[in-house]
């Protein structure tokens, strides 16, 4: 079987056509890996650090991959992911779960696309099969005023969105935040709509929103505590008001697991970038079937390789809500490289081919060689 024998890292910044509370700068950084196994088969995958959301940096990124992750992968089977992930995360520990896992979501990325590309395989089929080819997706509301709100509502529906994900939480108070979900279900009142604290309320607070969510017509709640508060996510979700999802916390399926046994979630918003890659999230995905509970879809406003392996993942699982994948909203080029692979309206389709089907332009990506 052959291995992986070459690691370049490179670093590629998208610029952003809307503004976003957690990106600066007016770009959405990334990190890209290439893996070459010994016969000349190439991977891609990709890194997607956000600081405001999550603790590692694109210079973190970077230097973990070169410098640890690199050497520490080079030699492994590509097809073997239990075997790379252990690489890694003797290579980089996990503290209360997986260590770095946006880093490493780079490195599974690659090593799946790799093997889809050494095969004549999609992803999707590696996963086990596409069970639909195309994933619709929702429109992200975040704006600190009610006309900002309605101008980001009419610009969804203009490219043919119905669905929306609106963001709550600090700095915009409880009582905007009521006034604003109701705003977008009065505007449209035909769409499936959820709301994301993104962490940012207290019980108190949670308790007293999620009924109004629910009598503004919105499906779940999601993340609307810090998710080492699991006696109030316990408190909150038996409050039964509408579905609680959790998001930040779900990085590996231990912890999703034991949340699950816990009673602390009707689902999750998954996200590939998030948990390691989409061997962790693959996993995650069929413990949530496993004990009947919701499958949403999510993502850190994923670009290219990143954006891909989610469509993979979700055409797997069948997913038969909106996505809230918001890189095709905020970054230029509805959020790909790839003309091929392009969000058409609020819908994308799997891309055609092996692996995870784009093609890169190495141009622009700059590649070097790792440790």
């Amino acid at each position: 079987m052959s291995r992986i024998s070459t690691v370049e890292v490179g670093r590629v910044d998208y610029p952003l056509v809307g503004e976003f509370k957690f990106f600066a700068g007016g770009v959405r950084p990334s990190v890209v890996v290439r893996l070459v196994d010994d016969d000349g088969v190439e991977g891609w995958g990709q890194a997607l650090p956000v600081p405001s959301w999550t603790y590692e940096t694109a210079e973190t990124v970077e230097t973990t991959l070169a410098g640890y992750l690199a050497p520490a992968v080079r030699g492994a089977d590509p097809t073997d992911l239990a075997a790379v992930h252990e690489r890694m995360e003797r290579a980089i520990r996990p503290s209360f779960s997986v260590g770095q896992p946006l880093a490493k979501a780079a490195i599974d990325l690659a090593c799946h696309d790799l093997w889809g590309r050494r095969t004549g395989r999609s992803v999707a089929d590696l996963l086990g099969g596409v069970r639909t080819r195309e994933v619709r997706l929702s429109w992200t509301v975040q704006a600190p005023t009610l006309a900002g709100a309605e101008a980001q509502l009419a610009q969804g529906r203009e490219l043919g969105y119905s669905s929306f994900n609106v963001k709550l939480g600090a700095p915009q108070s409880p009582a905007y935040d009521a006034e604003l979900v109701r705003l977008v279900q009065r505007l449209a009142p035909e769409g499936f709509h959820w709301a994301d604290a993104n962490t940012s309320y207290d019980l108190d607070t949670a308790l007293a929103m999620a009924p109004r969510l629910a009598d503004a017509g919105f499906r779940a709640l999601e993340s609307p505590l810090p998710p080492n508060r699991i006696r109030d996510y316990q408190r909150l979700r038996r409050q039964g008001a509408l579905p609680i999802l959790m998001d930040e916390g779900i990085v590996s399926p231990v912890e999703t697991a034991e949340f699950i046994a816990l009673g602390m979630l009707d689902g999750v918003a998954m996200k590939v970038a998030r948990c390691g890659g989409l061997w962790h999230a693959a996993r995650i995905v069929t413990l949530l079937a496993e004990n009947g509970l919701a499958l949403f879809a999510s993502g850190l406003s994923d670009p290219d390789w990143s954006l891909a392996a989610s469509i993979h993942l979700f055409a797997w699982a069948g997913l038969d809500r909106p996505a809230a994948l918001n890189g095709p909203q905020y970054i230029a080029g509805r959020g790909t490289r790839d003309p091929a692979f392009r969000a058409v309206g609020d819908r994308v389709r799997l891309p055609d081919g092996p692996g995870l089907g784009i093609a890169p332009e190495r141009a622009a990506v700059g590649l070097r060689a790792a440790a």
